[in-house]
């Protein structure tokens, strides 16, 4: 009997996937109903928003108080938030006590830093090495002369006294990311030195800075910075705050990138040195960007603690946005419980804000660099 064989010579039609595993329905499968135990924690959360978010959002929207000359109002109705307690002081948030005539240098300093950050950011600019030379040279001098002053370009001189509110944070903030990547990438490189000295120097310093609070590297700062500064020479009360914030910051962000390090496999270095690259252009070219894509979670962790611990520059005199609500909320006319949660809460949405937008770049970045490496 002959056996006949049927040989596909063409391959069939592409199906699409069941409707179950794509669209809205496949995505609710997929991270809300994926089993047992997720469906019940999606049915809890669902019930625990319909009891909470309609109360909420009433006391954020119709209940709340939108316009009013002082705090009479809200203190009159504390069912709802106060948002015209933060439309008055806003001024003072956004600024501090920076004069109200030279505010417009604030505005075009962070109007410059944001196009330079979305130019670095963005993933299909061009040019961004010159990009990289106006932020990283040109940016700091000009951002310095326009905040505090030259009177030879005819800008008055800003006392740092008189700076505060969310510029402040936001320029801690950017000073301390800014700077202490590279401090942290040459604790990690002299933490792995083979140079006895260098090691024991970078171990110290990382262990010590660790050991202790944020706020106790603050005050160490604040105290110790002018004793290494030539006599009669007092630094501005702003430097030592920013110092403390790159070196705390530095020393978390060195065991990062060591650990990056450390996850890197044997025969990057052995290929490296049989390519006759030197211990730095190794390092440069090879070593250095595997171990920061590899971290870039921690990184971005880091950079989001750091975002918020700026805050804690109040204990040393310095006005950050908090510390500004703070201040408004000492003003008679706008006291009562009502305006302090609306306070905190804008506070929040602010910090929110900022962290969530590190977060998806961040996430972002992670893809296509996962994309690069299965290509």
């Amino acid at each position: 009997m002959a056996v006949v064989a049927y040989v596909r010579t063409e391959s069939g039609p592409i199906l699409p996937p069941p409707l179950a595993r794509r669209g809205a329905i496949g995505w609710l499968r997929a991270n809300l109903f994926s089993s047992r135990w997720s469906t019940v924690a999606t049915l809890l959360l669902a019930a625990f928003c319909l009891w909470t978010l309609p109360d909420l959002f009433a006391w954020a929207t119709t209940r709340a108080v939108w316009s009013a000359p002082d705090g009479a109002l809200c203190r009159a109705h504390q069912d709802g938030a106060c948002w015209a307690f933060v439309a008055q002081k806003f001024n003072y948030f956004r600024y501090g006590s920076y004069p109200a005539s030279e505010r417009w240098r604030v505005d075009a300093v962070e109007a410059i830093g944001a196009l330079l950050i979305v130019w670095l950011l963005w993933p299909r600019a061009r040019r961004r090495g010159v990009g990289a030379l106006l932020f990283f040279v040109a940016y700091p001098a000009v951002g310095f002369v326009l905040l505090r002053g030259a009177p030879g370009l005819r800008l008055p001189l800003i006392d740092t006294q008189l700076w505060g509110g969310i510029f402040v944070s936001l320029l801690t903030a950017l000073v301390g990311i800014v700077f202490s990547l590279p401090l942290g990438v040459l604790l990690a490189l002299g933490r792995r030195s083979r140079l006895p000295i260098v090691k024991a120097a970078s171990v110290v310093f990382i262990e010590c800075v660790r050991g202790v609070p944020f706020i106790a590297v603050l005050y160490m700062a604040e105290n110790m910075l002018p004793l290494f500064l030539p006599p009669g020479w007092a630094p501005d009360r702003f430097l030592p705050p920013l110092v403390g914030t790159v070196l705390f910051a530095a020393a978390y962000l060195a065991e990062e990138v060591r650990g990056g390090l450390q996850a890197l496999p044997r025969g990057q270095y052995e290929g490296a040195m049989a390519l006759g690259l030197g211990y730095w252009r190794m390092t440069g070219l090879i070593i250095l960007p595997q171990a920061l894509t590899l971290i870039i979670p921690g990184i971005v962790n880091n950079f989001i603690g750091l975002f918020k611990d700026t805050t804690l520059i109040a204990s040393v005199g310095m006005v950050d946005f908090l510390a500004a609500i703070d201040n408004g909320l000492k003003d008679p006319a706008w006291s009562g419980p009502t305006l302090l949660t609306s306070g905190y809460t804008f506070a929040a949405l602010f910090y929110f804000v900022f962290c969530y937008a590190m977060s998806r770049y961040s996430a972002s970045v992670e893809r296509r660099l996962a994309l690069g490496q299965r290509l």
